[in-house]
C-alpha cells in the first residue's frame, strides 16, 4: 500500500484506525481545501477517535503547496509535530500531524528530500510489527517524549528494563528491526537514532504512547 502511493507521485497520509490498520488520505490534485474530523462526511475521516472533533481541521492547497488550518474548529487542537497550532502551517514532508489520539503521517513522494528523509519506508511490511517490537520501539524512543530533538535513543540496558526483557533479547529484536527498517547497512552508532527517527516521524509510535 506504502509502495504503491509513494510510486504514485501523489502527497498523502499514512495514520492507524482503532484496530491499527494502516489507512492512507491521497491529497486531491489541484488547488483546493479538503476538511478532517470525525463526522463521516469529512473527506478524511477519523470516526473511531472521541477525541476528534466532528469538524477538526482543514488541508488546504495552495499553489502546490500543502497547509493545515485549525483557526478554532476544533475543542482539542491541532498538532504540528508536537507543537500545538494556530492558523494555518505549511507541512512539509515527514511531518506529523495529531489530531485528537491520531497521529497522521505526511509523505509527499515527489519533495526533494524523499530519499534522505523517510529511505527506509519504502516496504508495507514495516507496519506489521508483533507488539513486542512495537514494546521495544516506544521503549527505545522513551526519550523524545517531551519533543526533545537532541536526546538520545534508550540503551538497550533501559529497554531491558522498561519491557522486562534480557539485554540479549533486546539485542535480538533490534537487529530485526534493524533489517525490517532497511538499516542494517548504516554503521552501527547510526542505526538506533536512524530507526527511532523513522519510526517517530511516520507515527508509528506517536506521542500519546511515549506519554
Amino acid at each position: 500500500m506504502l509502495l504503491e502511493a509513494e510510486r504514485a507521485g501523489q502527497p498523502f497520509f499514512a495514520f492507524r484506525d482503532h484496530l491499527g490498520a494502516l489507512r492512507l488520505f491521497v491529497v486531491p490534485e489541484g488547488d483546493g481545501t479538503s476538511s478532517v474530523g470525525r463526522r463521516t462526511e469529512m473527506d478524511l475521516s477519523i470516526p473511531w477517535d472521541g477525541e476528534v472533533s466532528g469538524v477538526h481541521a482543514e488541508l488546504q492547497v495552495i499553489g502546490g503547496e500543502l497547509a493545515i488550518v485549525d483557526d478554532g474548529l476544533s475543542r482539542n487542537g491541532t498538532y504540528l509535530n508536537a507543537d500545538r497550532i494556530s492558523g494555518r502551517q505549511r507541512l512539509r514532508d515527514g511531518d506529523r500531524i495529531r489530531v485528537g489520539r491520531t497521529v497522521l503521517a505526511y509523505r509527499s513522494p515527489g519533495a526533494d528530500t524523499v530519499h534522505e528523509t523517510i529511505s527506509a519506508m519504502h516496504t508495507p511490511a514495516l507496519m506489521e510489527l508483533t507488539d513486542t517490537q512495537r514494546r521495544v520501539l516506544i521503549a527505545l524512543c522513551r526519550p523524545f517524549r517531551d519533543g526533545a530533538g537532541f536526546a538520545s535513543p534508550a540503551t538497550n540496558q533501559q529497554i531491558a528494563s522498561e519491557v522486562f526483557l534480557s539485554v540479549d533479547t533486546v539485542k535480538t529484536h533490534l537487529r530485526i528491526l534493524f533489517a525490517k527498517f532497511e538499516l542494517g547497512e548504516l554503521p552501527q552508532n547510526e542505526k538506533r537514532s536512524r530507526l527511532a527517527e523513522c519510526v517517530l516521524r511516520f507515527g508509528i509510535v506517536s506521542q500519546r504512547d511515549l506519554s
